[in-house]
């Protein structure tokens, strides 16, 4: 397990995607700190621009790499060791070289001008929503042999998370606007990583009476340690259920 959690890992960090993805972070990163006065700006500006770019890049080169692998992991397979450890080496590997590549992307520039919780804060998030979109791809690719369908999933899963997710959630809260819908909005939150991490950041950069009455309602709830503790049980479970679906799965798959 360990040799092959070595290979995947030193496979993917040599990478010319990988680097370009880390040289991109970097340039993004340094010049978003160079430009702006404060350093506090320059991090709301990065905010944005991970909350994009990370599970983007995680999902879809960890959904093309077990699609490239497909011979390599069936050679695995003929050998004598168990599927699932092939499957979580596999998955190790791939998150930990994109959360190595998003350390040294962003990570490193956030360390030099932003040495702060929040700093600190953000390079967590970043690095979390990297294993939770590696894991969520790994469970897309096992679930199709078809490459494109698999890709085209993964664009999908991240347009929702991304995007739709945010525009459903506005609908809803004009639709119903009379009705009070704190708890509704807490409970919701807790089915996107990505505003998921987006709250806990922006509570820690002290913006949330930006965010109005919404807001406030997170900074009650988040800004308290239950509420931080309930947050990375939530992003934990992230992680462990589609890991753990995706391992089912191919267990039972006939290669």
């Amino acid at each position: 397990m360990k040799k092959i959690f070595k290979y995947v890992t030193a496979d993917i960090l040599r990478n010319k995607i990988v680097l370009a993805y880390t040289l991109l972070l970097m340039v993004i990163s340094f010049s978003l700190f160079m430009l702006q006065d404060d350093a506090s700006k320059g991090m709301l500006s990065l905010l944005n621009i991970t909350l994009l770019i990370v599970p983007l890049t995680s999902i879809i080169f960890s959904a093309i790499y077990v699609y490239n692998s497909a011979e390599f992991i069936e050679l695995l397979v003929s050998q004598p060791l168990k599927r699932k450890s092939i499957w979580l080496s596999l998955f190790y590997g791939l998150a930990a070289a994109l959360s190595i590549a998003f350390f040294v992307g962003a990570g490193i520039p956030i360390i030099i001008y932003q040495p702060t919780s929040t700093g600190i804060i953000m390079i967590i998030t970043g690095i979390v929503l990297s294993v939770i979109f590696v894991a969520i791809a790994l469970l897309a690719a096992v679930l199709t042999r078809d490459k494109a369908k698999g890709i085209g999933i993964t664009i999908m899963i991240w347009l929702f998370f991304a995007l739709i997710f945010d525009g459903l959630i506005l609908f809803i809260l004009f639709q119903f606007e009379d009705y009070p819908l704190d708890k509704f909005m807490i409970f919701t939150s807790a089915f996107n990583p990505v505003d998921l991490c987006r709250i806990l950041i922006l509570l820690q950069m002290d913006v949330s009476a930006l965010m109005g009455y919404t807001g406030a309602i997170f900074k009650d709830f988040f800004g308290s340690h239950v509420g931080s503790v309930v947050a990375g049980f939530v992003l934990l479970l992230w992680v462990i259920i589609p890991l753990w679906l995706s391992t089912r799965k191919f267990q039972k798959k006939d290669l």
